[in-house]
Order: C-alpha cells, then structure tokens, then sequence
C-alpha cells in the first residue's frame, strides 16, 4: 500500500509558477517497488490526463501542451516528486493529483490549481 499527499497548488495569475509537491510513504517494499511516479490533472467536464511523469531511473515524458513550461523531479531516496510549472495558463485550471505506480496504481487526493486571466 502506498499513500500520496500533494502540497501546493493554489491560485495564480497568467504568466506565473506554481509548485507541487508529492510524497510518498508505506512500506519499504512497497516504496522500493514504485516504479513511475507523475502528475495527471481533471478540469471540469473533462476526463483525467496525464500532465507529467518519471520513472525511477528518470525518464520523464510531459504532454503537449506543458512541454517547455513545466518540469518534472523526483528524489528516489525521499520518496517525493515534485511539478515546477511557469508561464502557467488559464487552460491550466484543474485539480491535479499525484500518482504513483507498482503493481498497482496510487493516487492522491488532488490538489486544486487555478489560473486566472
């Protein structure tokens, strides 16, 4: 069992950062086993997709539309990953939760993220 609890988030204007955070915690073969940890957002009306993600060993891969804005990083030994996003838009507005992968697939409980113009 792995448990996720996100900081950060909030409200922002066009144009600025945010940063969130992500930290696991359970067993020791539970955090060994993580694999992929990443972010996914959910706007109103509009199904869950993936922002962000980084296996262990540190590939990442971004979706279209935050690449070149957003970073992603992990810290294996802490257990924690963590979403730099500038230049942030208003179409930036969602919900975003942290995820990590095993076996299974753990999520935390969201965190809000809104943009305004």
């Amino acid at each position: 069992q792995v448990r996720l609890v996100e900081s950060g988030g909030g409200l922002v204007q066009t144009g600025g950062s945010l940063r969130l955070s992500c930290a696991a915690s359970g067993s020791i073969y539970s955090m060994y086993n993580i694999n992929t940890m990443g972010w996914y957002r959910q706007a109103p009306g509009k199904q869950r997709e993936l922002v962000a993600d980084i296996t262990k060993v540190g590939t990442t891969d971004y979706a279209d539309s935050v690449k070149g804005r957003f970073t992603i990083a992990r810290d294996n030994a802490k257990n924690t990953v963590v979403l730099q996003m500038n230049n942030l838009k208003p179409e930036d507005t969602a919900v975003y939760y942290c995820n990590a992968r095993t076996a299974n697939t753990y999520w935390g409980q969201g965190t809000q993220v809104t943009v305004s113009a």
